[in-house]
């Protein structure tokens, strides 16, 4: 995740209450003014001495030259946080100092110059410095900063087996924010093979909607974080952030509010891409609902053989929820 700084140095308590509420990692202040903005909230703050010395190991250096690039590429190799302010905001520097450092932090103006800065070399800086006194470009830059999102291509899976195995501990993740209908969880015995379960946004004859809550499945399964990464669902817990995906593919970044296990009745659900699996265990449940191939949904109780449902396919490969290239045969 990149960092989301906003440069307050002028000290108005607007921007300050601002970047607090748009979620900024840190604010620069000036160190005087310190006690009166822990006022304001709970939030990291970098505070600049009369001289312009900054706290936290950050130092800002202006690019003018080639000379100030090389400077700034030493200090960030010897473990500063340099954030660069060009005369000139221009790509080339930071393209640069990236290539020799994360360390590297950009100033920036709006959530356009910001976009550009977390995307270049495809690695980015490790984050941005706004300098800005208008509010909604506070909000625009948390958007880009903050909303960790990607795509991934799903898969038309036909459904081969559905069988009962017992009772199970699954896991239903609330989160802190409200899913809207298409949206879920992928979640799979193996990384290799994951089906997309549907958030419980539908009004039920038993159950209220919770539509904040993915009703996920077995402990042991996997499901996807930010950063290409799975974790087994029992490892979910609050404050944790869980990659929430449509029916198109698009994923979003969501955080956990709240992990229950309960033990439950549950299904093993298998199915077929190309000859590839794709299987999770599931509560047998009403108001366990995963996508069919038309985007609609369908509950577990429902589902039979020969039914197309939404899920994802890699190769499979995880050590610590990073993929690699080994042979792991996952049964």
């Amino acid at each position: 995740m990149k960092e989301f700084i906003v440069n307050a140095m002028d000290y108005d308590k607007t921007i300050v209450t601002t970047a607090i509420e748009s979620g900024a990692d840190y604010i620069i202040i000036p160190e005087e003014k310190l006690e009166e903005a822990k006022k304001l909230g709970r939030i990291k703050f970098i505070t600049s001495d009369k001289d312009g010395n900054l706290s936290d190991n950050f130092i800002i250096v202006t690019i003018k030259n080639k000379e100030d690039e090389e400077r700034a590429a030493v200090l960030a190799k010897s473990g500063k946080k340099v954030i660069v302010k060009t005369t000139d905001w221009t790509i080339i520097p930071l393209e640069n100092l990236i290539a020799q450092s994360e360390n590297i932090y950009s100033f920036v103006k709006n959530a356009d110059e910001a976009s550009i800065a977390v995307g270049i070399l495809e690695k980015g800086v490790k984050g941005v410095v706004l300098d800005t006194k208008d509010l909604n470009e506070i909000k625009k830059v948390a958007n880009v900063i903050k909303e960790t999102t990607e795509h991934l291509e799903l898969v038309k899976a036909k459904v081969t087996s559905i069988i009962s195995v017992g009772m199970g501990d699954r896991v239903a993740v609330d989160t802190t924010s409200l899913f809207k209908r298409g949206e879920g969880m992928l979640v799979g015995n193996s990384s290799a093979g994951m089906i997309l379960v549907h958030a419980e946004t539908e009004e039920s004859p038993y159950v209220a909607s919770r539509p904040f809550r993915v009703n996920a499945g077995a402990v042991h399964m996997y499901t996807r974080v930010p950063g290409g990464k799975t974790v087994y669902l029992c490892e979910l817990k609050s404050g944790s952030e869980v990659m929430a995906y449509d029916i198109e593919g698009n994923g979003r970044s969501v955080v956990v509010g709240r992990s229950k296990i309960e033990k439950r009745p549950m299904l093993l659900i298998e199915a077929d891409y190309n000859g590839k699996k794709l299987s999770a265990v599931l509560q047998n449940a009403e108001t366990i609902r995963v996508v069919s191939g038309d985007g609609s949904l369908i509950s577990v109780v429902d589902l039979k053989e020969g039914d197309e449902i939404l899920g994802y396919v890699e190769e499979a490969g995880r050590h610590f929820g990073m993929k690699v290239e080994e042979t792991i045969m996952e049964k």
